[in-house]
């Protein structure tokens, strides 16, 4: 797969310092109102709806506006003329937009009774994420983030993927998803991929090129993996289902929340990696500026990632960071 994977413009700046960094991000961040509530009645920590056992989400995706062209004086009169007694034909920006919806299962009693279980419900960023993906594959820009045809041929883990919404939204634009997360978790992402694909279990999978059909849920716990000997750890992360493939997109979507895991964070990011072909994205909800600096740090301080901010594609308080390691 060619490193062309991820399209940034040409004048993008490679992020080199955290500081100046976080300076920057946190200065326009606090310039910028926010609302303050979520649908249920306060932002928090930004959680869709933690008391529902059952979200419905939708996806509008619709074309973008078309020019009206000009037209002379003859054609104006024989257009208005034309239009007398019927409605006018739809323009671009009127068509019928694309819809996708997706049922998704949260685990709102795991949300309290679990110690540090965050990935039991759903958190907006993903869905803000998704909306942009699926905008632009869609009806691809000038400029996508993603090239369409190259998306096609990867393989995609993710990480961290907690109720596995982006696994059932995007794994029609990959060659493979594979969702990764603790093991308490994985039933939770099993069940929402089988809610929304016809002939999906934990050990089944639909026919080759259904829907669905190429998502796979494994375990991947980032403490795990930072406490095996390097030598070991090829071992116990999941690889592509394709015999000798490496992973083309690393999917990181607000998980840098808690300081404890940052370290192993990283060093899972660095090991499922490829230098020279994988691209990580990193979405990050703004929260703890301390945080999102150790991370920055860390990662930084590893010496073999080019890092970007890609501006443009989600509102503050949600950053997204692009970054392939080269060595």
């Amino acid at each position: 797969m060619s490193s062309n994977l991820l399209k940034l413009p040409d004048c993008t700046e490679p992020v080199t310092n955290a500081d100046e960094e976080i300076f920057l991000i946190y200065t326009a961040l606090n310039q910028k109102p926010l609302d303050p509530t979520g649908p249920d009645g306060f932002r928090g920590l930004g959680h869709v709806d933690s008391r529902k056992d059952t979200l419905s989400i939708r996806f509008e995706l619709t074309a973008p506006s078309q020019p009206t062209p000009s037209l002379g004086a003859a054609e104006s009169k024989s257009a208005s003329r034309s239009r007398k007694g019927k409605s006018a034909r739809k323009t671009c920006s009127e068509e019928t937009p694309h819809v996708i919806e997706i049922e998704l299962a949260q685990d709102k009693t795991a949300l309290r009774s679990r110690k540090g279980d965050t990935g039991s419900v759903l958190w907006r960023a993903s869905i803000a994420f998704a909306q942009v993906i699926l905008q632009q594959h869609r009806f691809p820009p000038s400029s996508p983030l993603l090239d369409k045809d190259l998306l096609r041929e990867s393989h995609i883990l993710e990480l961290g993927a907690g109720t596995g919404l982006l696994s059932v939204a995007l794994s029609a634009c990959a060659k493979s998803y594979t969702a990764t997360d603790i093991a308490s978790l994985l039933p939770l992402i099993q069940k929402n991929v089988a809610l929304n694909f016809a002939g999906w279990t934990q050990n089944t999978r639909p026919p080759e090129g259904s829907p669905g059909s190429n998502i796979s849920v494994e375990e991947l716990d980032w403490e795990t993996l930072l406490s095996l000997p390097p030598t070991g750890r090829s071992r116990y992360y999941p690889t592509p289902p394709e015999p000798n493939a490496k992973w083309d997109l690393v999917l990181v979507v607000d998980c840098i929340y808690h300081p404890s895991l940052l370290p192993a964070l990283v060093e899972t990011i660095e090991t499922v990696s490829t230098a020279g072909k994988t691209w990580a994205l990193v979405i990050v909800e703004l929260r703890q500026e301390d945080v999102v600096r150790e991370f920055l740090e860390r990662w930084l301080t590893k010496g073999t990632w080019r890092l970007f901010r890609v501006d443009g594609l989600l509102d503050l308080p949600y950053v997204i960071w692009a970054c392939q390691k080269y060595a």
